[in-house]
Order: C-alpha cells, then structure tokens, then sequence
C-alpha cells in the first residue's frame, strides 16, 4: 500500500500543480517509487498517452519529472469546457459526451468517482508513494456535495494535506484561515499543514504572520516557497496566458498566437517561447495583434465557435490580409481547420452551429464526426516549402487530437507531413496542408513545435524572409525540461522543513 501526500489549494492558481511537479521530482531522486495523481481535471491543455487515452497536461509534467511515462490512471476524470456552461466528459481517456454544468455535477459526478476509486486502487498495488493533487478550493460550499477531486479523494485514502495559498495575489493568510474554517472537522483534521506559495522578497519578513497562523489555525508552516521566474515547466490551463498577452519588445521574429476563446493546447507554443530570438505573444483583439512576423492560430475545443469569433473580431480580416501580403500563417488542429474553406458540424458535436466559413487559406474542408481521434504519432517532414525555404525533418514526435475529417480541395496545395507510426503501428498517412505561396501551412500534430530540428527550420525560414542569417540549433527540449524539474525541486526542497513533511507523509526511507 503506498503512503499519500494531497496537495489543495485555497483557489485555482495558487500552484498546486507545481508543488506536486516538486514533489514527484523530490521523490523520484530519492529513489522512491513516485506516482502523480488527479480525480478531476477541467482543462482545454490535455495529452494523448501511448495507449490513445487523454489526460491533462499537468499530470503529464508531473510524470516527466517522476521519471515515468503519462498514463490515463493518473487522471481518470478530464472536463472540456465546450462553451455555454457545459464540458466534454471523459472518463479513463475516453469521450462518454458532453454534459451541463448541472447534468454533470448534480446527477453524473458521483459515478465518475467509481473510475477515480479504480485508478487509485491500481496505483496504490504499485507504486511507494502517490502526490495527489486537488483543484481549485475544497471550501467551495456550492460545489462541495457532488466534488471528487478534493476532500472526497483525501477522506477516501485518509490522506494527509497540505493547503497552498498564493501570497503574491494578496489575502494568503486570510485565504488560508477561511478555507480552513470553512472546512468541516474531519476535514481540517486532515489538513496536515499550511504552505505560503510565489513569495518575493526577504522571507524572514513574513515571520510574525507564520507565527500568527500557527497559532489561529494550530497547523504548522510548512514553508515558504519563492516565486520563481522562467520556470520552464508546462502551464496547466489558460489563467496564466493573462501573463503571456503583452507583445514583448525584443525579438528578432514576433510571433503572434491568436488566443481564441475556446484556445486548446497552447502549449504546443511553449518551445518557441523560450528560443533567444523569438517574441511570442497571445492576441485577443485587432488592437493587441501590432505587426507579426507570423500568425499562429492554436487548437480550440468549440471550432466553428471559434472561427466565428475570428469574423466577429476583426482578427479574420486581420490574418487574410496578413497572408496577402506574403507574410506567415501556421495553423495547429482547430486552427488548421480554420485555415480551410469551410468547417461542418452536422451531428452538432461540438456547437449548435451546422457549419462556418473557414479563412480559405488552404484548400481543404473539415467535416466533424462523433468519434474523437487521439494517437500518439511520428511523422516526417518532406520538402515543406515556406518562406522562400524548403524544410525536411525526421523522426517529428507530436500526437493527435481531434474529431474532424478533412478533404482536400486544391491539387496546388501540398502535404507536407507524412505520419509513419501512429499507437506504434507502421503507417504512411499524408498529414497537413501549405499553400502554392509558401507562407501559409497547417498540421494536426500536437506537440511538432517541440522537434527542435523542426522548430529550428521554420524560424530559420522566417529569419531568412527578414534577411536575418540562420541560427544554429543550440537546444533540446526535453533536456530543458528535466533540467527545470531539477530546478524546481531544489527551490522547493530547500523551502519546505522536508524532515516534518516526511514524518507527515509517513515516508521512513527518506
């Protein structure tokens, strides 16, 4: 049986998912057999494992840095907020439709919790220690009844807590009594200590307001965690792309990120966030979009919702005239879709739209279908014309998710990507569309951005189109990754009283 160690927070934001990225490090270091975990997620950033299931993202980093591959059990349960206060269900990484607000919380939730009580129960057979982390707050009274994935799955397990707060917003220490008083007594008796989280400046400062919660509350600070900057570490959700909508002023290429209301899987940017010579930024209006290098439309949950939108902002305009003018535009899945002449919807999967308009940009329609595809793939990139350069790349690690089905209208029109494995079996599946100009193509391969010969190429090819010289490929991703893991788990290790924690978590070996 393994030992547990829950991670809740006073609201969303505060870094749960962080600290529990720590701690999975922390332990995988230390020899332990370490496993992340959560119930629930609500996210439009979700992954496709191996096995062709879909998880949030956060549990993915959080495997990353456990020193193990992503796997469905360690989130059972993911919510995608479709618009319209309803989601898509997805239990075990498998759609089972999508519910309102009220349909999922008052009638199916508790159901869904027999898969979370599944997973743990396979879990807790192999693996010494599993970091749980919760979601949003557990004193939320509204919600508290039908919620799975705070203080049901610590009264379930027994587990012990910790409560997170964020002093950078202001209110941490009246967020974390409150929370604390709104929770009834075997909760709070299970709420093993207080965390303050992204603390900048002379901690020693902070000492009487420690002490004064130790003594309101009776529950030890644990710690003071700092804020730390450039973490390197995938985003969990969209509250933090409000950081990430100034249009930087450095940069040799800009690199615009269109951030639709429905946006999915921005993190298919992060890689090209971190390169020395590019200023990437996310646009919500005609006014924020300046003068891009290139365009970028992302994934999106509600695509014909989304396109929709594009016309009604002005931002569609905005991009066609962009392209016209010769200058860059790259579409991911539901921005690939858009790229094309027209999206349908018949079987209204995603909307109660029949269809809209696509940019027609590239010649191809897209035609929604019930089942969802999701696969891990490899693919391979021949002769990819753009900006005056032709791209080649081996060996492109990406994954698929998407419902539609799309044909292709245009014989101009290249296909770019050949999809060689998808689920690990040999296939030869032409993938993506760019247009005869060489400035417009589109993929539904998740992740590509994150090939670093890949990468490299395109911003070559857009320096080139600048009259920039080309850059060496000086970077690999994942290297980054395991090195900001590193990173992080020595900054918390070094705040948090580890001799106490352990004793909390019952771990004798550490």
């Amino acid at each position: 049986m393994a030992n547990y160690i829950m991670m809740m927070g006073t609201s969303s934001h505060v870094g749960k998912s962080i600290l529990a990225t720590a701690m999975c490090r922390i332990l995988y270091r230390k020899g332990r057999k370490v496993v992340p975990f959560k119930a629930q997620n609500m996210a439009l950033n979700s992954y496709v494992t191996r096995d062709g299931d879909e998880m949030g993202r956060a549990q993915v980093a959080q495997a990353e840095a456990a020193g193990m591959e992503p796997m469905v059990d360690m989130n059972p349960v993911l919510l995608k907020p479709t618009g319209n206060a309803a989601s898509q269900v997805i239990i075990m990484g498998k759609p089972v439709g999508n519910m309102s607000a009220r349909e999922y919380h008052r009638g199916y939730s508790l159901k869904a919790f027999d898969a979370v009580k599944e997973a743990l129960g396979r879990l807790d057979k192999e693996y010494d220690t599993i970091v749980i982390e919760g979601a949003g707050s557990p004193a939320e009274i509204n919600l508290k009844a039908n919620d799975i994935v705070n203080m049901r799955v610590a009264k379930y397990l027994q587990a012990p807590v910790l409560l997170i707060a964020d002093i950078d917003r202001g209110g941490a220490l009246a967020s974390l009594v409150g929370t604390l008083e709104l929770l009834d007594e075997e909760e709070r008796a299970l709420v093993k200590g207080l965390v303050i989280n992204k603390f900048r400046g002379d901690v020693t400062l902070l000492t009487p307001a420690i002490d004064f919660l130790e003594e309101k509350t009776g529950k030890p600070v644990l710690g003071v965690v700092p804020h730390i900057d450039q973490m390197g570490i995938d985003d969990e959700d969209s509250v933090s792309l409000e950081e990430k909508q100034a249009a930087p002023t450095d940069g040799d290429i800009r690199i615009a990120v269109i951030q639709t209301p429905k946006i999915s899987n921005f993190t298919d940017f992060d890689a090209l966030a971190h390169e020395k010579d590019v200023a990437l930024y996310y646009v919500k209006s005609v006014e924020d979009l300046g003068e891009p290098d290139v365009i970028m439309l992302p994934g999106s949950k509600n695509t014909t919702e989304d396109m929709l939108y594009l016309r009604k902002s002005g931002l569609g305009e905005k991009i066609l005239a962009h392209a016209k003018a010769g200058k860059a535009v790259i579409g991911i899945c539901g921005g690939y879709q858009m790229l094309g002449e027209v999206i349908r919807d018949p079987q209204h999967t995603e909307s109660q739209n029949d269809e809209a308009a696509g940019l027609g940009l590239l010649g191809m329609e897209t035609v929604f279908a019930i089942e969802k595809l999701t696969s891990q793939v490899v693919a391979q990139c021949q002769d990819l014309h753009f900006m005056g350069q032709s791209i080649s790349a081996d060996n492109l690690q990406g994954y698929e998710i998407h419902m539609g089905h799309t044909t292709f209208t245009r014989e101009a029109d290249k296909h770019p990507f050949t999809v060689c494995q998808r689920r690990g079996k040999t296939c030869a599946s032409q993938e993506g569309t760019s247009n005869a100009a060489g400035n417009v193509f589109g993929t539904y391969i998740h992740g590509v951005f994150d090939n670093d010969v890949f990468r490299r190429s395109v911003l070559n090819a857009l320096r080139h189109s600048k009259g920039l010289e080309a850059l060496a490929n000086t970077r690999n991703v994942m290297a980054e990754k395991q090195k900001a893991y590193e990173h992080l788990a020595d900054v918390v290790e070094n705040a948090l009283d580890m001799e106490k924690l352990y004793q909390i978590m019952g771990e004798k070996t550490c």
